[in-house]
């Protein structure tokens, strides 16, 4: 376990690389012995200060709950973090690419919550009563830890490796639409380069979201009405450059679009 000292120090670190567009060495390459509570400390420490100064609190990101992200990270257990209101993109955006360290895109649905929801024993079925509309979103990804050797205390610690979100696409109901169905082409300039289905994600998006509730619960807290909910990755993550173009086609739930300049 790390003291209070160095985990506000590693969270100052992680903050003046956000402000610099830059990556600090492994925290477990320094600390081998910290553990995920550690992490999740990190992040809080690192969560706390931004909203000191202003920042408001949108909903949560949910990442590693695909075989495939676990194994093009090698990492097997889902992770969270925290989205703010200045992160969030409308389709069609035009990102600007210096504003991080690094730029994947990955593939999702985000839940509008209509209700709270509270562990420890939430379920597939509480997060479908209590989802307002589900809709199509992309994941942009920004790494402020090197990312070779990192392990899931890294990632946590870096907020989920979550630097912003694009919603589009057409919201619907939980009722509407089988969403383990819901199936995504990723394009990047014109050329599809990753394909999958929702069912990817722990068998059902929803699953990722009673899992964060469950575990907001071991950390004395829930998700709140109004919350965003990404749950989670269903395709591979995107290596992007500036002057990208994406387009995700999401079949009867439309498109999301969006420029990095």
């Amino acid at each position: 376990m790390l003291d209070d000292t160095t985990i506000a120090a590693i969270a100052e670190e992680l903050a003046e690389a956000g402000r610099t567009r830059s990556v600090i060495p492994r925290i477990t390459a320094r600390y081998p012995d910290a553990t995920i509570e550690d992490s999740y400390a990190i992040q809080g420490v690192w969560r706390d200060t931004n909203l000191a100064a202003g920042r408001r609190l949108v909903g949560r990101k949910i990442g590693l709950t695909s075989k495939a992200m676990q194994q093009a990270t090698g990492i097997s257990e889902p992770d969270y973090g925290v989205m703010f209101d200045d992160t969030v993109w409308d389709n069609g955006a035009t990102i600007p690419f210096d504003d991080f360290s690094n730029v994947r895109i990955e593939v999702e649905l985000a839940f509008v919550l209509r209700e709270p929801l509270e562990g420890p024993r939430c379920t597939l079925i509480d997060v479908l009563r209590a989802t307002e509309y589900v809709t199509p979103a992309l994941e942009v990804l920004n790494s402020h830890i090197e990312l070779e050797g990192r392990t899931i205390v890294d990632t946590i610690s870096d907020n989920a490796a979550y630097g912003g979100m694009v919603l589009g696409g057409i919201p619907m109901r939980p009722d509407q639409i089988d969403l383990r169905w819901v199936s995504a082409l990723l394009y990047r300039n014109e050329t599809i380069e990753e394909t999958g289905v929702a069912a990817g994600v722990l068998n059902h998006p929803a699953t990722g979201v009673a899992w964060l509730a469950n575990k907001l619960h071991q950390h004395g807290t829930r998700l709140e009405a109004g919350e965003i909910i990404l749950a989670g990755s269903f395709t591979r993550p995107l290596w992007v450059s500036r002057g990208d173009t994406v387009l995700c086609d999401y079949g009867p739930m439309g498109t999301i679009t969006c420029r990095f300049s």
